[in-house]
């Protein structure tokens, strides 16, 4: 049978694709990563195929007893990750975490106090998000815009005035981190819950860069898993509140998960082992190369937000480039020269700012996996002042930028393990696609 055209055009798209975002780019998507080649060998496994509705040893279909065990080690590790007695990783998203949360802590015509968006709200916390379409009121804390963050003093005031259900905080545009412990006291006073969104800054959690909410005040902690933390995409929710975990538990499923994305529990277990063994070393050099990166940036004349604070200590850098021509602008060129950011809006945009806002942001956890150090940050900021300070044009700093990832193939802090080791032990590993083809 000849090959049907559009057989061969999906294929190609995919490899074209994987050749360019793999190895031509340089990935500084903050809410992305990549999974180690062991691990994209457990994800690409039968249990995709396959249904688990319920939870392990309580399932609606026969034939789960592997898909069990993987589930049982996985919250296990997770767990001891994160020092959570209970762990829930049915969620298939960080927001649909949120949503069993939210919805487990409130009713609609509750209300509920936020991080502001300014110090990076999810859209998920928010009323044009999960919030809003829980029917829960939506009340944004007091934003400091000196400090980059929550204004604790004004917070305090509002959560006692307030008397919320819950209060959120983390997000996904911080550079550092959100006072927990003042606010948790706050919400605990009046009988608050607190829900810590750790989607972003995972990897930097159980890599011990930054404190675990879970021992500062958050009642509970909802997740994603592909971001800082390195693993498969999916959703995450841990708490050491034995009757909220049953709470979530029951809400979980039926309400907003069916079945669960099995192939992801055995690569999210092989994740939490990488970085139980190499997740500080890795959180340490996120940080590091995130400083450098908004040092270099700096150095050379952009506009990077923090200054007076050390600039970051998370995985990002923001940049304000309004005087570049905004972020929709920015993030194109940088693009032409393979080099993937996205635009976003910075504390002083108004929302409908939107479509060219005045920021841009940076996240340098994938390219750390595949082993980038500070000076290679400096070499990326040359990149930035050569498009857009120097106007040189994209496609000349493109060569160079598919010549500098060629040092950057392998994906670091991993386990070095042969697999044809593991087919001579019995163990054959799924089909493995070449991204290099």
């Amino acid at each position: 049978m000849t090959i049907p055209p559009d057989l061969l055009r999906i294929l190609k798209i995919v490899a074209d694709h994987n050749r360019w975002r793999r190895f031509e780019c340089i990935n500084l998507i903050a809410s992305e990563n990549v999974m180690s080649p062991l691990a994209e060998a457990a994800y690409l496994c039968d249990m995709m195929h396959r249904y688990a509705e319920g939870k392990p040893g309580k399932r609606f279909y026969q034939g789960t007893k592997y898909v069990d065990e993987a589930e049982i080690v996985a919250m296990k590790l997770m767990g001891e990750l994160m020092k959570a007695t209970f762990v829930e990783l049915r969620p298939i998203s960080g927001t649909i975490a949120n949503a069993t949360v939210f919805r487990v802590l409130a009713s609609p015509g509750d209300r509920a106090i936020i991080a502001p968006v300014q110090a990076g709200a999810h859209v998920s916390h928010t009323k044009f998000g999960t919030l809003g379409a829980l029917g829960i009121e939506h009340i944004e804390m007091p934003y400091d815009p000196e400090n980059l963050n929550v204004d604790v003093d004004r917070a305090i005031k509002l959560i006692e005035s307030i008397k919320p259900k819950f209060v959120v905080l983390g997000g996904s545009v911080y550079l550092f981190p959100h006072p927990l412990k003042e606010i948790a006291d706050a919400a605990h006073s009046v009988d608050a819950k607190v829900v810590y969104d750790a989607a972003h800054v995972l990897g930097l959690i159980v890599g011990k860069r930054w404190r675990n909410p879970l021992e500062h005040g958050a009642d509970v902690v909802t997740s994603s898993t592909h971001k800082t933390f390195p693993g498969p995409q999916g959703g995450a929710i841990f708490t050491n509140d034995e009757a909220l975990y049953k709470e979530i538990s029951r809400t979980v499923f039926p309400k907003f998960v069916s079945n669960h994305h099995l192939h992801r529990l055995p690569a999210l277990a092989v994740t939490a082992l990488e970085m139980k063994y190499f997740g500080e070393a890795y959180a340490d050099q996120v940080v590091r190369n995130a400083r450098r990166l908004a040092e270099a940036l700096h150095s050379y004349g952009f506009n990077v937000l923090g200054e007076h604070l050390g600039f970051t200590r998370s995985h990002q850098v923001l940049l304000d480039v309004r005087n570049l021509g905004g972020g929709a602008k920015v993030a194109e060129l940088l693009e032409q020269a393979n080099i993937i950011v996205n635009k976003n809006l910075l504390p002083h945009d108004p929302p409908d700012a939107i479509k060219n806002p005045s920021g841009i942001r940076i996240g340098v956890q994938e390219m750390t996996r595949f082993g980038m150090k500070e000076s290679d940050m400096e070499v990326i900021a040359e990149f930035f002042k050569k498009v857009l300070i120097d106007r040189v044009d994209p496609s000349k700093v493109r060569e160079e930028v598919k010549e500098f990832r060629k040092q950057f193939l392998e994906v670091r802090y991993t386990f070095d393990v042969d697999l044809d080791e593991l087919v001579s032990r019995s163990i054959p590993i799924p089909f493995i696609i070449d991204l290099r083809m």
